[in-house]
């Protein structure tokens, strides 16, 4: 009996797709995060990234989640980063060389994915791994008439996994047994993002992150202390001779409240004195923290001109320079996303909605990240190239300038005159040219009886517009030919004559081409008709 299997070849069976897997683990549900933020000390920290080596996630992913409530830049540069992907157009493609029925299921595909309401919150939550290494998303399906299409996907937190003892990259569910829950086919959305090489417990960019985070914690500490203890000025209380140890100790209060209070009582004949305050500077822990910071936009985005970390060198010259290097990595994140949503969320909507399908010719989700090229150099450059005799692909045009091509029964923009299709600099009032000699020609038309009137076969000189257009193009290419004559190389003829082009006047020679388009319309009608 034919089974429908996942993505890894494993079998689906229909109990599986009526509740989510994580339903029946209770415990999940009332597990809390645990904060090991507080008090972090190296040691500790330590401790937690080698416990996640073996397996052991909880700890490490709710650091993970710590860090970005906590520190503000990583918060601020992760969203950059997520949020880029975001910007992307994104298609459902096809594979190469589909027939009619591929072609329309990747149609069906596309459609499903845009009645979607929340795939921009999948595809958010999805790049949450590029942190934690991994985000896990549950599948809860519903069926519509006769068509399987997901009721929710819900983003699970990352400790409520682990790996297998036997396979850093086999992510399973806690459910208090030794290796965890295997999980099940068409139930998840895993994406696995690799941010660096090694196991799914050691490629999540945040274990980079979490040196920097711990130092410039302490800096940050350190620094409030400072300001406490250097910002205010020193109050002295002195009291006379004598004094009981109950008015020492009233004196005593009144010197510890006066500076948040900035109000106290204390005995007549006593004294409070405020000295100025201790010498001191906050720079050393600024440097350290703008070091920490420094480094978590370069292990993020790639460098730091992208954002404030830099301060006052930053430039905007430079800034586009380090802005390539993060157009990089969003290249590279969008691939990574597009091969998950392909496996595991497309690959399911079609092997419970079509029957005999091959997963070696799926359709795929492609985000557009090509580059828009210069439309101003293209445009004024392209003209030049083609007139000189250079052959230009359209497609290419097409894909370097990012401008999708037209369909047969699209509408297109057309220019209103034909020379308003060229840049103004190369547009030529265009001048009746003087007959060549020797060159005539007839309309064709009808008579009376509604019969085609074909031109004297005779009124053509072929010989004639022969020479014509031999001495119209010499003129044109007089340039090219005087600098040959003179010695000139190829690639400096060619130069001289680019350089003259916009100059040229080729109202003659334009004349002469539609002439003798003219006859060649006219002589394929008569051997038509013949």
């Amino acid at each position: 009996m034919p089974q429908i299997v996942d993505q890894h070849g494993r079998p689906i069976r229909s109990a599986d797709l009526a509740e989510p897997q994580t339903a029946e683990l209770w415990s999940l549900q009332r597990d809390q995060a645990a904060h090991p933020s507080r008090g972090l000390t190296p040691q500790r920290l330590h401790r937690i990234l080698e416990d996640a080596e073996r397996g052991d996630l909880a700890a490490q992913a709710d650091l993970f989640a710590d860090m970005e409530e906590k520190d503000a830049h990583i918060y601020a540069e992760m969203s950059k980063r997520k949020r880029a992907i975001l910007t992307l157009d994104w298609s459902i493609e096809p594979p190469d060389s589909a027939s009619a029925t591929e072609k329309k299921q990747a149609a069906q595909v596309m459609a499903w994915l845009q009645d979607m309401p929340d795939l921009e919150d999948i595809m958010l939550d999805a790049l949450d791994g590029i942190g934690h290494s991994f985000s896990a998303q549950e599948i809860e399906w519903q069926r519509q008439g006769t068509t399987w299409l997901p009721k929710a996907i819900s983003h699970r937190p990352p400790r409520w996994f682990q790996t297998a003892r036997h396979d850093g990259n086999d992510l399973r569910l806690r459910d208090n047994s030794l290796d965890g829950a295997v999980l099940r086919p068409f139930g998840w959305i895993v994406h696995k993002h690799k941010a660096k090489s090694g196991y799914l417990n050691r490629a999540g960019l945040h274990r980079v992150l979490a040196w920097p985070y711990l130092f410039k914690s302490y800096s940050v500490r350190d620094l409030a202390e400072f300001l406490e203890i250097y910002g205010l000025p020193l109050r002295l209380g002195k009291y006379p001779a004598g004094a009981t140890k109950e008015e020492k100790a009233t004196l005593l209060r009144a010197v510890a409240s006066i500076g948040h209070n900035a109000a106290g009582i204390i005995p007549d004949g006593m004294l409070i004195e405020f000295e100025e305050a201790a010498k001191g500077s906050h720079d050393p822990f600024m440097a350290m923290v703008s070091w920490c910071e420094r480094s978590q936009s370069k292990a993020i985005l790639g460098g730091t001109l992208t954002s404030q970390a830099d301060g006052a060198s930053s430039t905007h010259a430079l800034g586009n320079v380090h802005n390539e290097v993060r157009r990089d990595l969003m290249v590279s994140d969008a691939k990574q996303l597009a091969g998950t949503i392909s496996r595991d969320l497309i690959w399911p909507l079609l092997a419970l909605n079509y029957a005999n399908v091959d997963p070696r010719r799926q359709p795929r989700l492609v985000f557009d990240t090509r580059e828009p090229e210069d439309l101003k150099l293209y445009a004024d450059s392209l003209p030049k190239l083609v007139g000189l005799g250079l052959r230009v692909k359209t497609s290419w045009v097409h894909d370097k300038l990012a401008i999708p091509e037209a369909g047969p029964d699209d509408e297109v923009l057309i220019a209103p005159r034909p020379e308003m299709a060229l840049p103004p600099a190369l547009r030529q009032v265009s001048k009746p040219a003087p007959a060549a000699a020797g060159f005539q020609y007839r309309a064709v038309l009808s008579n009376d009886q509604g019969e085609v009137v074909y031109p004297d076969q005779a009124a053509i000189d072929a010989a004639s517009l022969s020479d014509t257009a031999a001495d119209t193009l010499a003129s044109m290419l007089a340039p090219a030919i005087s600098a040959i004559r003179d010695g000139a190389t190829p690639d400096d003829a060619l130069a001289a004559l680019a350089e003259a082009y916009p100059q040229m006047d080729d109202a003659a020679l334009t004349e002469l081409m539609a002439r003798a388009i003219f006859v060649a319309d006219v002589w394929g009608r008569i051997h038509a008709e013949r």
